[in-house]
Parts: structure tokens; sequence; C-alpha cells
């Protein structure tokens, strides 16, 4: 499992763009959750951690790993 840390989420739009984001990441199995409140995102599967805040930034989020 792979933990990010999301910021600039304010709404439930901005939720679900993330979702669909790390959901469209080669080698995500599954997005555990993303919750809004705690700026936090869960991934399952392979795919590079790189790769998953390439794709929330493309989003127009800042993503970084959690400690």
């Amino acid at each position: 499992m792979i933990e990010l840390r999301i910021d600039g989420m304010s709404c439930g739009h901005c939720k679900a763009a993330v979702e669909k984001a790390l959901a469209g990441v080669k080698g995500v199995d599954r997005v555990v959750e993303v919750d809004l409140e705690s700026g936090r995102a869960i991934v399952e599967g392979d795919a590079p951690a790189e790769a998953l805040i390439a794709a929330v930034t493309e989003e127009g989020y800042e993503a970084k790993t959690a400690p």
C-alpha cells in the first residue's frame, strides 16, 4: 500500500478527480481511500509513487508520499 498526502482538495469534486486520476495509473489495483478531511489517499498495487504523484499533480493538486 502507498499512502499519499494531498494538498488542495476542498470539495467532493476534488476528491472524485483525485480518485479517478489515481485509478488511471498503471499498476493501481484499487484506490482504498481518498479522505478529503485529512488530505490523504491510500492506494493498493505496484504503481510507483512517482507515477501516482504525477497523476495527482496533473489534476492540479499537490501530492507527496506520506511519512
